[in-house]
């Protein structure tokens, strides 16, 4: 049923959308709980600056306008993304508190024999909200290669010698290193961060040379010339990259693996909830101003099922898995 964001709907109004067979929930439906009654915190388990922010801060926008209450954004990085997610999972099911969760958060099961939490167990996947293409960035000063050929020429004939920086130990940008390490037989060594922000800043700086990072946050930093894309995982190049291969161009289809990011909830999570905020990403996203601001980072819209997203964390996890027993990556 269709009903206004802000105000109570009547009972013949109810009668009149189910008779006309809508079928659509609004953040502000005032359903059965009536949620949300107060603002909603939503924790990204990465520092402020990173891709994630790329998709908390306009969704957080647009719940506000369509709500009247505020979507809080909760930043707290931290071992790999685990530390925020650890805590979304210890919250109330009560719908006042929401998790942006991403595919590092797939990937930890396989690194942290230890973890405090299962993301399969202990979240209720909500809304994917879209895939994104993950960047290899480098330095033009560090390393000043005209293209793909030029860079794996260069590490092949120096192993050791080269560092890449990620989001920290455990995320994707992390196994798409040891992915590209394992496909091309080179060795390049792993510097972790505490989130995309800061191992960008250290490449622009120079700390290291290069990094794998999504491209959301790398973007800013690319169109100011500051870093140099070689490969990009993607389906096929992007409007923003139209000069950039894919990692399936050079050879390496099995690196050529995008990153995505959803809303999860905890577990025991009410439906009209769940149905609320999956119908709300939904329409978030049909947002033409939401819309491009997100594309134009490169990504792809998808606003799928809770049933799809579903699906989708269990086939990564799947595929990571193998990524992470190939290398014999663990961490306490």
């Amino acid at each position: 049923m269709t009903f206004s964001f802000h105000a109570r709907a009547s009972r013949r109004d109810i009668l009149r959308a189910a008779a006309a067979g809508a079928a659509t929930l609004s953040f502000g439906s005032h359903a059965q709980s009536g949620w949300p009654t107060k603002p909603v915190t939503m924790i990204v388990p990465f520092p402020a600056g990173g891709g994630t922010d790329a998709f908390a801060r306009p969704l957080s926008a647009q719940f506000a306008k369509l709500t009247g209450k505020q979507l809080i954004i909760d930043n707290r990085g931290g071992a790999g993304g685990t530390l925020g997610a650890s805590i979304a999972a210890r919250a109330q099911p009560d719908g006042y508190t929401l998790f942006m969760g991403a595919v590092h958060h797939t990937i930890a099961p396989s690194m942290y024999p230890k973890l405090d939490y299962d993301i399969e167990k202990d979240f209720v996947p909500l809304a994917l909200m879209a895939n994104v293409p993950q960047v290899l960035v480098v330095n033009p000063r560090n390393l000043p290669f005209p293209d793909f050929k030029a860079y794996l020429e260069a590490v092949r004939k120096a192993p050791g010698k080269y560092n890449y920086g990620s989001a920290g130990a455990g995320t994707s940008h992390h196994l798409a290193g040891e992915l590209f390490k394992q496909q091309t037989k080179t060795f390049i060594t792993h510097i972790p961060y505490r989130g995309a922000g800061p191992a960008l800043n250290d490449t622009v700086a120079g700390q290291v040379p290069m990094s794998f990072d999504n491209l959301p946050s790398a973007l800013p930093f690319i169109q100011q010339k500051r870093l140099i894309p070689i490969v990009v995982a993607a389906p096929q190049r992007l409007a923003v990259l139209p000069d950039v291969p894919t990692f399936k161009e050079v050879g390496l289809e099995p690196v050529n693996r995008m990153a995505y990011y959803g809303i999860l909830g905890p577990k025991g999570l009410p439906k009209e909830v769940v149905d609320k905020v999956s119908a709300g990403v939904k329409k978030s996203l049909e947002d033409p101003a939401v819309r491009k601001r997100i594309e134009d980072t490169g990504s792809l819209i998808i606003a799928n099922t809770p049933e799809q997203f579903t699906a989708q964390i269990k086939a990564e996890f799947e595929v990571y898995k193998k990524v992470v027993d190939g290398a014999k990556l663990k961490l306490d």
